[in-house]
């Protein structure tokens, strides 16, 4: 990866600072796995171990800051819901096909909007798509309906049923009707907004961050420092954002002896 800045300031070496943390977290405290078995080997997603308990414990300042710098915080992003300025933010890597990103669309997002809707919780989308030329055409289209601020109706639309991967439910035509569905005004502009350069560049900036922090599979969420790795229950979600709505705003701990009063 070359030496870049982007979103916050972030360069390859504060990058790397954090894939070293994710390492430790994912290798030491759960597992995130891709199996083979999807079309043309494409991986699949699997329910995975949550990573929230004990991860803070250790974490280094310098570590916790380059986690939390990864919130855009972008108040004109159309693919994040919630405040700019909310102490929580939720980032989530995820591919349109995967089974186990429409699971958590179903079943656990509506549950946390109340998290949103006071004030607590913002979630930022990010692109991840893994299982092939539909999933790259989803993610376009997630792009494009984000444009016209309709993305988290088209992200409902996307995840009302479990689709199988590369089977056509992604098709240019099926992505329109999903557009228009999803009350998108205009699709000419749609339909330029998913072809343009912009699109493709989101796109490659989402996925690579996801694998730089060492995401291979999807679902993957980032609730501030807290990792949380596959579709977990509720209980997991909400604790993860309880806690890390508790220590928002608090300096991070220093193991020097000066600042610890001894």
């Amino acid at each position: 990866m070359s030496s870049t800045t982007s979103g916050g300031g972030r360069t390859r070496g504060t990058v790397a600072a954090v894939l070293v943390l994710f390492v430790v977290v994912i290798l030491g405290l759960a597992s995130l796995t891709a199996t083979p078995g999807g079309p043309s080997g494409a991986p699949v997603a699997t329910p995975s171990t949550s990573a929230t308990d004990g991860a803070q414990a250790q974490m280094p300042p310098e570590l916790e800051s380059a986690l939390l710098a990864l919130a855009r915080r972008d108040a004109d992003d159309g693919s994040a819901a919630g405040r700019a300025d909310a102490p929580v933010v939720m980032i989530e890597y995820a591919d349109f096909q995967c089974a186990y990103c429409g699971k958590f669309a179903r079943d656990i997002h509506p549950q946390l909007m109340k998290y949103v809707q006071d004030g607590t919780l913002r979630i930022e989308w990010r692109s991840f798509p893994i299982f092939g030329e539909e999933s790259t055409a989803a993610a376009r289209a997630g792009y494009a309906a984000a444009q016209q601020g309709r993305f988290w109706e088209f992200y409902g639309i996307a995840f009302a049923k479990e689709r199988k991967p590369n089977s056509g439910d992604f098709a240019p035509g099926e992505l329109e009707k999903m557009a228009r569905e999803a009350g998108v005004p205009d699709l000419d502009r749609f339909r330029a907004d998913m072809e343009s350069e912009a699109a493709k560049d989101s796109i490659d900036r989402d996925s690579q961050e996801g694998y730089a922090l060492g995401v291979t599979s999807t679902p993957a969420f980032l609730v501030n420092t807290q990792p949380i790795l596959g579709t977990q229950p509720l209980e997991v979600f909400e604790a993860a954002i309880e806690q890390a709505r508790a220590t928002a705003g608090k300096p991070a701990v220093t193991s020097s002896p000066e600042a610890a009063g001894t």
